[in-house]
């Protein structure tokens, strides 16, 4: 049986309490962090003026390889930002109680990730300035992109995507903002007040009324319903990069789902990673426990599994068409040069994760820790192999040749970790990283309260 909850108003006071109060201060861990990624940053910002200064050859983009570490970067952090989506309007819509203490982390990571996704077209362009090309603007030249470019599929999937994010991510914390609003009254000081003006602002007059909570609810509904399908249709796009090519590898039908099902298993796996220092960093530990590692475990397993799928689809596919420039594009790539990645690919995303198959297993923070990181190497390892090694290895021979990525792209790609981390950790500072509204209602109904580990709770 689950625990017995605390009385309502008892547990109202502390939520409150415990999640606005992690908003203040900023201990001197805090801020060496923030000091490390800014130094991150701006050695990738380095690195970018100098391959504009230069030229696209600084980077270790060459023939056959014109994709590289970019387009890796570029479709990894997409799939990133697949985690809030899922976490947020799908778990809602089934109606799914565990997920009320981590959505709204993961819905921030979901902007962030969109947010350093958008940069790696732009970076790929080489001259940068030209970005505007990718977007159908008006113009007196009537000159109009090529709809045909993946680059100006990945511009409308890439906006659609961040638009709905935002306002649904936003819609959310409506309610909470207000809360700290209420608790800033009073307190004296010129900042405190320049808070409450703020946080005033952003709440849009939120005072809680049955009207309010209606008009609230059935939009929260509907934002939830219409960011469902963006799960599915934005990492399909971003497939479609590379199932319209004829290239060996690419020309498949599986992409979209296989993308999709990749997409949701590295966003779980971010999730993970990110929570669990958060939690602790902030002091929540009686908010995020092994409650909802346990049901994020099997999320994991269950995506891991469909992707395991996919690639034994892929080899049977390769053997069952009988075309051999496609077998021999799919052997090469389990044996040939790129045989390193690819059994590192294996390893992380197939095979680690069927340790969570044990309930000890989920239930141990520790070890999902170093299971979602291995995944995350994983998964950055599977777009790496599909891209590199299916250019690298195409049908006529003497075009086959290999890629190392250059001091430029690997700065850029750790610049685009420090990026991401940057905006999460000013997130954890300013907004709630918990929604106080849902976490009240599990506890006004009974679903879960903080400190409640049962694997079933009510």
């Amino acid at each position: 049986m689950a625990s017995v909850a605390p009385p309502a108003g008892t547990s109202f006071a502390r939520v409150s309490r415990d999640i606005v109060g992690a908003l203040w201060g900023a201990d001197w861990r805090y801020k060496s962090l923030m000091a490390v990624l800014m130094l991150v940053l701006a050695w990738a910002a380095f690195a970018w003026i100098y391959q504009i200064r230069y030229g696209m050859g600084t980077a270790g983009i060459t023939h056959p390889v014109m994709w590289g570490v970019y387009i890796t970067n570029f479709v990894f952090w997409v799939g990133i930002a697949h985690s809030g989506t899922l976490i947020s309007a799908i778990l809602y819509l089934l109606r799914s109680g565990w997920r009320t203490t981590i959505n709204r982390a993961a819905e921030a990571m979901t902007i962030f990730a969109v947010m350093t996704a958008g940069l790696f077209p732009l970076i790929h362009l080489g001259r940068v300035w030209y970005f505007y090309f990718l977007a159908p603007y008006p113009n007196q030249r009537l000159i109009w992109p090529n709809f045909r470019s993946p680059l100006v599929w990945d511009f409308f999937a890439i906006s659609t995507y961040f638009t709905i994010s935002l306002l649904f991510w936003y819609s959310g914390l409506i309610p909470d903002l207000a809360t700290i609003r209420d608790r800033l009254r009073g307190v004296t000081g010129r900042m405190a007040r320049l808070k409450e003006r703020i946080y005033s602002a952003l709440s849009l007059g939120w005072q809680g009324d049955d009207a309010q909570w209606k008009n609230y609810r059935r939009m929260y509904l509907y934002m939830a319903a219409i960011a469902t399908p963006l799960v599915l249709s934005v990492h399909s796009v971003v497939s479609w990069d590379f199932a319209m090519a004829i290239t060996p590898g690419w020309h498949s039908t599986i992409f979209a789902p296989y993308f999709v099902a990749g997409a949701i298993f590295s966003g779980i796996a971010m999730v993970i990673t990110l929570s669990i220092p958060f939690r602790w960093a902030l002091g929540l530990e009686d908010y995020i426990n092994e409650y909802h590692y346990d049901n994020m475990g099997k999320l994991l397993l269950l995506t891991s599994l469909i992707v395991s799928y996919a690639y034994a689809a892929e080899y049977f596919m390769a053997w069952y068409s009988g075309d051999p420039i496609e077998t021999d594009s799919f052997t090469w790539r389990a044996i040939g040069a790129y045989k390193g990645p690819f059994a590192i690919m294996v390893t992380c995303n197939v095979l680690i994760p069927l340790l969570c198959f044990s309930r000890s297993v989920r239930r141990n923070i520790k070890a999902m820790f170093v299971i979602s990181v291995f995944v995350n190497i994983g998964m950055w390892y599977e777009r790496f192999v599909i891209i590199v090694s299916s250019l690298a290895h195409e049908f006529v021979p003497g075009a086959w040749g290999l890629y190392t990525p250059s001091w430029v792209e690997m700065s850029i790609t750790v610049g685009s970790f420090a990026w991401f981390l940057f905006w999460f950790m000013i997130f954890a500072k300013t907004l709630p990283a918990i929604s106080i509204t849902e976490v009240k209602e599990s506890i006004a109904e009974g679903v879960w309260h903080p400190g409640d580990t049962k694997e079933e709770a009510g």
